[in-house]
């Protein structure tokens, strides 16, 4: 019989996988509970392992309560909603998806909403929709452009870029890749740019880079205005990669003609200023597309990565000895 030593808290267990719930009840007895953030700065010091997604920012305030956590089990890649310094300092173990790329290249979900995303930019797709639910049928009030010999800037060669890519060429574009990390591509794409040149010379351009040092902000003021009149932009990264106060001007001002973000700074938090200003222009303007973190919310993806995360937690647990 199997001895396990951890107690285990599943914070976010609606619409659970059903096998990963299987896996987890092999090891431990798993309290599920979908908890507010008060409710689980008070009982998490209970517990030894959190699983998570991304309602919480698990900051330091969680993780002082947390006496006996030992690890924290997030089915992202993207690990910016949880203090991964403070977490270290306690020795707190990150289990996520960062890194695990043979695994994530069967995830399609995130490049996927991306196109749908620049599909219903081009196509004015929201504001027909809502015009033909509102009574009337008029289709020259949304004439769009073709993608066909377009010019797409993709900032992070990553898997989802590398996704995109294959996307773009089956829509017969041109494709035009920034990496900081990247110097020199196959011959078989593509054309690999500066950050300004190719920002200067696209008309969408697309983010999938992590956030760190080196990418907040990246795409600034100064990159806004660089990029030529007319430009659409898309992230579905991470909300910190666009100074988003640049991006409303340069919205309101028509130099972009559009934006789709998936992501915003502070997306968790309700009294964010920058993320009401961002609600509040998409409220009155056609030319900002908001969703809301949808990037790898599909029914597979969501199966596939928390069936992943139960097997690498009882693989840590086998390992840390906490399994008998």
């Amino acid at each position: 019989m199997v001895s396990v030593l951890l107690k285990i808290l599943n914070v976010e267990p609606d619409n659970y996988s059903t096998k990963a719930r299987e896996i987890l009840a092999s090891i431990s007895e798993v309290v599920e509970c979908n908890l507010s953030r008060d409710s689980l700065v008070n009982s998490i010091s209970e517990y030894d392992v959190l699983i998570t997604r991304l309602k919480h920012s698990v900051d330091a305030k969680i993780l002082e309560n947390g006496r006996q956590l030992k690890a924290i089990v997030t089915a992202t890649t993207g690990l910016d909603h949880i203090d991964l310094k403070y977490a270290q300092d306690k020795g707190i173990t990150i289990l996520s998806l960062k890194d695990e790329n043979e695994f994530l290249q069967t995830i399609p979900a995130t490049a996927e909403h991306t196109w749908a995303l620049i599909l219903s930019l081009i196509r004015k797709i929201p504001q027909a929709y809502n015009c033909v639910c509102n009574g009337e049928w008029n289709r020259d009030l949304f004439r769009g452009n073709e993608l066909k010999n377009k010019n797409l800037g993709i900032v992070g060669y990553g898997r989802v870029g590398k996704q995109i890519k294959n996307y773009a060429l089956a829509f017969d574009m041109n494709v035009h890749v920034y990496d900081p990390k990247v110097y020199q591509l196959p011959d078989e794409v593509i054309s690999y740019q500066k950050l300004g040149d190719m920002l200067s010379s696209v008309d969408i351009v697309t983010l999938h880079l992590p956030l760190n040092k080196d990418t907040y902000g990246i795409i600034g003021h100064e990159e806004i205005d660089i990029c030529s009149t007319g430009t659409y932009l898309i992230n579905t990264s991470r909300g910190d990669l666009i100074d988003t106060d640049s991006l409303l001007r340069a919205l309101q001002i028509g130099h972009l003609s559009g934006a789709a973000l998936d992501v915003i700074p502070k997306e968790r938090d309700k009294i964010s200023s920058r993320k009401k200003a961002l609600v509040e222009y998409a409220n009155k303007h056609d030319n900002l597309i908001l969703t809301p973190h949808l990037g790898g919310a599909t029914i597979e993806s969501m199966e596939k990565t928390e069936i992943f995360m139960a097997k690498k937690l009882v693989t840590w647990a086998e390992n840390g000895m906490f399994i008998k």
